[in-house]
């Protein structure tokens, strides 16, 4: 099956997944559900030979997912209340996500063949890369030598990442105060 195929099929998963975000009622569900968007991007990313991207994406959501998940997860105020503007915004953005899905199609339609290079850049770096870098792995060479500041940043993206997760989930039991009382802290 074409490339091509595929990234319309994920673009209606993430659709699929937006729509389903709106209508649920359950704040909770609705932050799962918009999972399946970043989920989707990943897979796109995989699809169009963009490896680094689709680790860092995927790594970002599940991050974010964490995090909004904990930041919701035994609220109260969750439960959304559902309104006249609710039916309105839906259909709005219904309309809008399905346009964008036609749109795309002759998009994805003017993309190179699967395992064609998109840029003169990606096929010099695969003609000269072991040459001008020394590197015995190709892969490496233009990770650490024509994308090290790319590198760099992805890894600042996912590092920043973490440190919030762990912000979030890290929680302190209760301690005793120096003055003998109890508290708890967070």
């Amino acid at each position: 099956m074409p490339v091509e195929t595929w990234l319309i099929f994920i673009l209606g998963f993430m659709i699929l997944g937006s729509i389903i975000a709106l209508e649920l009622k359950d704040i909770l569900s609705s932050v799962i559900s918009i999972g399946i968007v970043g989920l989707g991007v990943s897979v796109a990313f995989l699809f169009l030979q963009a490896l680094d991207l689709a680790i860092v994406q995927f790594l970002f959501e599940i991050f974010a997912l964490i995090i909004l998940v904990r930041a919701f997860i035994g609220k109260e105020y969750h439960i959304k209340e559902p309104s006249k503007s609710h039916v309105i915004q839906t259909v709005v953005t219904i309309v809008v996500l399905l346009s964008i899905l036609a749109l795309s199609i002759n998009v994805f339609r003017l993309l190179p063949q699967f395992g064609e290079p998109i840029f003169s850049t990606a096929r010099h770096y695969v003609e000269n890369g072991a040459k001008e870098t020394g590197a015995a792995n190709i892969v490496t060479a233009i990770i650490l030598d024509y994308r090290a500041y790319d590198t760099l940043g992805e890894v600042t993206v996912l590092f920043t990442a973490i440190l919030g997760v762990l912000a979030i989930l890290k929680t302190r039991s209760k301690t005793t105060s120096p003055a003998g009382g109890d508290h708890e802290t967070n």
